[in-house]
């Protein structure tokens, strides 16, 4: 009989770290389908450790109770709270500033925390909230923002690049903008520097539609009369 519970258990210890491994599985094949740094080995790694050790933290509260003299009251998922903070300074590591101040990696970051939480959601044994949580987040990374893009919606439906172009005489800076602006892209911000060789930096945050590649947008700018150099960054 104890033979037949001890089976039982490991069964059930076995089908909870398949789950885990098939949902976060299915977390890190989107972001590798992405290149992104969090891909298919680190989903699977957290997803299945983050399983184990609430399996450990829930078992271990029941198979150690105390003793006769002392009685010792264990939280069952104590090292499910610590996997929930810890997770973060790994997360952290993929968030990245660029040298123009935007921030990417935060998508990943949460995937990452994410894929911690499905694995503790499968260890402590809800299957269904573990699966239906799965499949949220690849809805809400994969179809959400193509939905929205159909809205309309200008800037849901464009790409935020950076233009630093050299100019050898100020006076067709105003000119150039207005080229730039003719050929749909939008100009949210201008900066203008003096260089000490004599040229003007003119440093502009601009959008343009997703669907135009970078090396599109760069071809049709860098063809604009008056621009001794051209350099886009997005």
């Amino acid at each position: 009989m104890i033979e037949t519970m001890l089976n039982s258990i490991d069964m059930d210890i076995l089908m909870k770290l398949l789950i885990s491994a098939v949902l976060g599985l299915t977390i890190g094949l989107e972001r590798e389908l992405k290149r992104k740094p969090f891909g298919l080995k680190t989903s699977l790694v957290i997803s299945i450790v983050s399983c184990l050790l609430t399996i450990v933290s829930i078992e271990s509260a029941y198979l150690f109770p105390g003793s006769e003299f002392i009685n010792i009251q264990m939280d069952p998922l104590r090292l499910a709270a610590q996997i929930v903070s810890g997770i973060g300074f790994l997360g952290a590591g993929v968030i990245l500033r660029r040298e123009d101040d935007t921030i990417t990696g935060l998508t990943t970051a949460a995937m990452v925390w994410g894929a911690a939480g499905i694995g503790i959601a499968t260890g402590a044994g809800f299957y269904v909230a573990a699966i239906m949580g799965a499949v949220l987040i690849i809805i809400s990374v994969e179809l959400i923002p193509f939905l929205i893009s159909l809205l309309g919606f200008w800037k849901l439906r464009s790409k935020e690049l950076t233009l630093r172009l050299i100019l050898k005489n100020r006076e067709f800076i105003g000119e150039v903008i207005n080229k730039i602006e003719e050929d749909n892209i939008k100009i949210e911000n201008v900066r203008i520097k003096d260089l000490r060789d004599g040229s003007y930096l003119v440093d502009l945050k601009v959008r343009a539609n997703y669907k135009k590649s970078t090396p599109d947008i760069y071809y049709g700018v860098s063809k604009i009369d008056n621009i001794y150099s051209t350099e886009i960054d997005g």
